[in-house]
């Protein structure tokens, strides 16, 4: 099964360009392209992509908003958003719009064709320049969101989602806590499933939210 791909930006040659990259791999297929927001959510619905990669800053309607508008459908597709800037706020407001991926366009093609197959996976990925430290400083601007306790969560499951929210893999909170990569990956896919959260990211951006994690890397005891 081929991993199919909508591009959508405003500019035809980083389309082509993309598009190119992407057609290179023989597990991967683009089923459509846009050149605005507005556009790319009538194409994604009508053909239903696994992965959207969409651009930032578009006419009508922009990136951040159609991924919005996107996920709000039902079986939505998985967004990865594309910029050349990497400011704090865009990658505030991708994260809070609910995308599963954030990748500057300087990115390496490698890392592009990566992310794309993470986040086809039901995974998340940020782009390596983007630090839990910035994900920090802008989430807590809202007012603070229930403590994880709230949802339930054991206090291994808290302990849990704190590494994840520092950027740890499953690899490393196994080290980190002395169990199975495999007993991780259960803790995780249960705080997502408590929290009613899609993946990873959101998960981050809810350990800062909720006070768990404080901005600079602390944790609320």
């Amino acid at each position: 099964m081929s991993i199919k791909v909508v591009i959508a930006d405003d500019q035809r040659m980083v389309r082509a360009g993309l598009r190119m990259v992407i057609e290179t791999e023989p597990d991967m297929v683009v089923v459509g392209e846009a050149g605005d927001g507005a556009e790319a959510v009538t194409v994604a619905r009508r053909v239903r992509p696994d992965v959207v990669l969409m651009d930032i800053a578009m006419p009508r309607q922009d990136g951040l908003s159609a991924t919005g508008t996107l996920l709000g459908s039902p079986n939505p597709p998985r967004v990865i958003v594309l910029t050349t800037f990497d400011s704090d706020e865009n990658l505030y407001r991708a994260l809070r719009a609910g995308a599963s991926g954030f990748l500057l366009k300087v990115s390496s093609p490698e890392h592009l064709i990566t992310a794309i197959r993470v986040v086809a996976a039901g995974e998340a990925l940020l782009d390596p320049a983007v630090t839990t430290r910035v994900i920090a400083a802008f989430a807590g601007q809202p007012g603070p969101l229930p403590p994880p306790e709230a949802g339930g969560l054991t206090p291994r499951e808290a302990e849990v989602l704190r590494l994840v929210a520092r950027g740890l893999s499953n690899a490393e909170i196994a080290a980190a806590l002395t169990v199975g990569e495999a007993t991780v990956k259960t803790h995780v896919a249960r705080v997502l499933m408590k929290l009613n959260l899609r993946d990873r990211v959101q998960a981050v951006v809810f350990a800062y939210e909720s006070g768990l994690v404080r901005a600079g890397g602390g944790s609320l005891e």
